[in-house]
C-alpha cells in the first residue's frame, strides 16, 4: 500500500507521510524519566494525537512504564 497524506487524526508512519518526531519523543521520555511534566499545546493538525500514540508505544517497550489511553470526551 503506498503512503498517503492524512489530515484526519492519527498518522501511522508506514502508512502516512509525516515529519520525523524522534527527537521530540526522546526529549519527552527524558522529562518523564526525571519525573517532570510536559504539555502538548498546539492547534489542529500539528501531530498531538500522533505524538501521544508514538510516545505510548515507546514507553510500553520500556520495562518501567505502562502507558494507558484514557478519554474524557463522553463525560457529561
Amino acid at each position: 500500500m503506498p503512503k498517503r497524506f492524512n489530515d484526519t487524526g492519527l498518522c501511522i508512519p508506514y502508512r502516512h507521510y509525516m515529519v520525523d518526531t524522534s527527537a521530540k519523543l526522546k526529549q519527552i521520555i527524558q522529562l518523564t524519566e526525571r519525573g517532570e511534566y510536559f504539555t502538548i499545546n498546539r492547534p489542529r493538525q500539528f501531530g498531538k494525537t500522533t505524538t501521544l500514540f508514538l510516545l505510548a508505544k515507546q514507553l510500553n517497550q520500556l520495562d518501567d512504564y505502562v502507558a494507558l489511553r484514557i478519554s474524557f470526551e463522553e463525560i457529561v
